[in-house]
């Protein structure tokens, strides 16, 4: 049987986000509409007032970071990091909080240029460390992410490993 020849995937471009870009402000909304709705997201969409805020907020917080991924002119893949603070270190920190790959791109590279990409802000602002979660059943985020250097966190093995917990605060006053 002769192979059959495989178009080459399009060329994907990594770039920090213009918020102030509707282009940019509009993949940014499609991928968190891609991620929220996987079950890795939750598995429902955004709120009508996330899609209507959600780039205005960003944008007006200097402390966010979007990167996004283009195939063309198709939106491939987004990270999206907030700068925290080490109180251990006494240095800043990036934390990427959202890192998502359409469904089309996905097994090709994309997260790891993401992530790649984030390191590169992270040492511009002089960070001490990248961190992010992860859920326990997505084995194939976690492999990625330990391909690109990331591991569980502890500060001694005999205490464990660090969990994430949260508290949710209702909306209003």
């Amino acid at each position: 049987m002769p192979d059959i020849p495989v178009a080459p995937s399009p060329l994907i471009d990594i770039r920090e986000a213009d918020l102030s870009d509707p282009v940019d402000g509009a993949a940014l909304l499609a991928l968190m509409e891609v991620y929220a709705r996987d079950p890795m997201g939750g598995g429902q969409g955004l709120s009508d007032f996330t899609r209507a805020n959600l780039v205005d907020a960003l944008a007006r917080r200097p402390s966010a970071h979007g990167i996004l991924a283009f195939a063309g002119e198709e939106p491939a893949g987004l990270a999206i990091c907030l700068e925290g603070f080490s109180t251990f270190a006494c240095r800043p920190l990036l934390n990427i909080h959202d890192l998502v790959v359409a469904e089309a791109f996905r097994r090709q590279g994309v997260a790891r240029r993401l992530l790649q990409r984030a390191e590169v802000i992270a040492r511009r602002l002089g960070c001490c460390k990248l961190t992010l979660e992860v859920l326990e059943g997505n084995r194939a985020a976690q492999a990625v992410y330990g391909r690109a250097g990331f591991q569980p966190y502890q500060l001694d093995p005999a205490m464990g490993r660090a969990q994430f917990w949260e508290k949710r605060l209702p909306d209003g006053d």
